[in-house]
């Protein structure tokens, strides 16, 4: 027979088991739950497990304190000079007390997002078109400081603020595609003048180094041909040197030989005869003959005819 109170009993004890384990949280790294205890906040339980007394405790809300990011539709902002654009940001942002976060403001990515707008239009409102196009690090900077002491007593720390897209009017657009166009048509131009230029230098050098070249290699012609001449003319002059050195050598053997003879006076004499006959051969148009000398001069002449009218038989 089954014993109701036994069966009561195991399905008490088994509820109690499945409260006890619903009741029981294991916070994991980087998280954080805000407990309230009768409605009221009671405790942030931070890494660990904790035990949620049934009925009188909840967790009213699970946070993640890692970094996150909010990428924010493009707001309508007008600058100082009168120009609308359409511009997104992206904040990267921390939750650093989760209690205020939880109660803190109502809808805290709401708030975030339409302190963003507002903080943006303000800055924006006080730049000319061309400044605000070219200060994003400057717009990030401000943004960044003011968004992030607006939104601590929410428990919130911004770390960054980056404006991602900068549309402006399609006019200005398409003015501003002129403008880049014509940019770059001049730094072409630019660039293709700096080439004609450096080609010019470039072939200017080469002929310069070619006439360098040129001239070096008709001095060193000019060097060789002088050094030829020379050194002909110094063979020409040895070679005349060495055959006076010569005709004296034979001279100086002839008179050695005839000393060694003995010659007698008339030999002497003959042999002073062909030396005047030398002498004749020049060009001089006086010739002075030694008084010994003319006497067999004339005897010689005198000989030299008969010996030509004489009859060959």
């Amino acid at each position: 027979m089954i014993n109701f109170g036994t069966i009561a009993l195991i399905v008490l004890a088994v509820l109690a088991l499945v409260v006890i384990a619903t009741h029981i949280h294991i916070v994991q790294q980087s998280r954080a739950y805000v407990v309230e205890r009768l409605g009221a906040f009671h405790s942030v339980w931070n890494v660990g497990v904790h035990f949620q007394i049934p009925f009188l405790m909840r967790v009213a809300k699970k946070i993640s304190l890692k970094e996150q990011v909010a990428d924010f539709a493009p707001q309508p902002v007008i600058t100082k000079d009168n120009v609308t654009m359409q511009i997104d940001t992206v904040i990267y942002f921390q939750i650093t007390d989760p209690k205020l976060y939880t109660y803190g403001v109502e809808h805290p990515m709401n708030a975030i997002e339409n302190l963003t707008a507002t903080t943006l239009r303000n800055i924006i409102g006080e730049m000319e078109l061309d400044q605000s196009l070219t200060s994003r690090d400057t717009i990030n900077a401000k943004m960044r400081s003011i968004l992030d002491e607006a939104t601590d007593p929410w428990g919130i720390k911004v770390n960054r603020v980056e404006l991602k897209n900068i549309i402006p009017p399609r006019e200005i657009q398409n003015a501003m595609e002129k403008q880049m166009k014509a940019e770059r048509e001049r730094r072409e131009a630019i660039l293709q003048a700096e080439g004609t230029k450096q080609s010019q230098i470039l072939v200017a050098e080469g002929e310069k180094q070619s006439a360098i070249l040129k001239a070096d290699a008709e001095k060193q012609a000019a060097i060789l041909r002088a050094q030829g001449e020379k050194e002909a003319r110094i063979m020409a002059a040895e070679a005349e040197a060495e055959a006076i050195a010569k005709v004296q050598q034979a001279l100086a053997d002839s008179l050695k030989l005839l000393n060694d003879a003995a010659p007698n006076d008339q030999v002497v004499k003959l042999k002073a005869l062909e030396a005047m006959e030398k002498v004749a051969d020049g060009k001089a148009t006086k010739i002075i003959i030694p008084s010994e000398l003319q006497g067999l001069a004339g005897l010689a002449a005198s000989a030299k005819t008969v010996f030509d009218t004489a009859d060959p038989q």
